[in-house]
């Protein structure tokens, strides 16, 4: 059975590998971050048991490695990792043309089949995948045929994979961290009962019979909180558990798949309003060598705020039906 942890232990490697190249390099901190990292990834369950019974890492452990990473952080360089001249790019790009997506169109295209098929797909009686893992599987297979299959159409040698994996994860740095850390933190909110005191505020601020107030609130709270946050993954538990489930899923009976597709939507739009968001906002500017720190959000708010009129007049009209 093909399990996430699978995916967990090859990302350690690829992580381990960053790390070994960087301190080649001397590049101290980066190759001490990504080695905490490796250790974090591959120690969730098995391969770095704390005990021969195959315990995961434990839980103390992997806060002093979470602790170790902030320290680390601020001490990172971002670098502009040497690759091909932009002549040899050029001449690839044209070379190969269109074929160039077809490596990323597998990626969402296999993650579509397994989530969709794989709970059929049976060899000697045993799954194939595991069910409640399917989509996150699909993901993972789905990334390593692209790698293979980029591997194939560019005859470029495996090791490419690694050099160039390294390059963009030193460029990123360690923002390619937040949606991850993000994420987190929105469960850590949850948990602690963010959600509920969100609820007794919108409760005492909004007409809670009306249903185009929650709305409106489930909405712009998930773009505020999403721009507070700079993740709609971090925004998601916290606004859904405050006023999704509440308001809109248990006293108005709005349907909780068309809220929660449509509530992360209107988070998307408040990711391309905020610096907050550096992976998607920040970064490429340094990427694209671009002169106002502040030039892709720039470009983005007219469609971000237009796709939030968009998917704030769909909650209105489809999750009451």
């Amino acid at each position: 059975m093909l399990r996430i942890e699978f995916a967990y232990w090859l990302l350690a490697a690829f992580l381990a590998a960053a790390a070994w190249i960087n301190l080649r390099e001397r590049r101290l901190a980066a190759a001490a971050f990504w080695a905490v990292l490796a250790l974090l990834f591959g120690g969730g369950t098995g391969v770095l048991a704390a005990d021969a019974a195959g315990n995961p890492l434990p839980a103390r452990i992997a806060g002093v490695g979470v602790l170790l990473l902030a320290l680390l952080a601020p001490r990172m360089r971002r670098v502009q990792v040497e690759e091909v001249s932009p002549e040899m790019r050029l001449s690839s790009a044209m070379r190969l043309g269109h074929r160039l997506f077809l490596p990323a169109l597998l990626i969402p295209g296999v993650t579509v089949l397994v989530a969709v098929l794989g709970g059929y797909m049976v060899v000697d009686g045993h799954r194939l995948f595991a069910v409640n893992q399917m989509t996150l599987t699909g993901l993972a297979l789905a990334s390593l045929l692209a790698v293979f299959a980029a591997l194939r159409l560019t005859h470029a040698p495996a090791l490419a994979a690694v050099r160039e994996g390294r390059r963009l994860l030193d460029t990123l740095g360690w923002a390619a961290l937040l949606p991850l850390v993000l994420a987190a933190l929105g469960g850590v909110f949850t948990q602690s009962g963010v959600g509920q005191d969100i609820a007794h505020g919108v409760g005492l601020l909004i007409p809670v019979d009306s249903r185009l107030a929650c709305v409106l609130a489930y909405g712009l709270g998930m773009v505020v909180f999403t721009v507070i946050m700079g993740n709609a993954f971090a925004a998601f538990p916290v606004i859904t558990a405050g006023i999704g489930l509440p308001l809109l899923i248990e006293l108005h009976g709005a349907s909780p798949a068309i809220v929660g597709a449509l509530g992360m939507l209107c988070g998307y739009c408040g990711t391309l309003l905020t610096p907050m968001a550096a992976n998607f906002n920040i970064v490429p500017v340094a990427l694209l060598e671009l002169d106002s720190p502040y030039a892709v959000i720039r470009a983005q708010w007219p469609t971000a705020l237009l796709l939030l009129v968009f998917n704030l007049v769909l909650m209105s009209a489809l999750a009451f039906r």
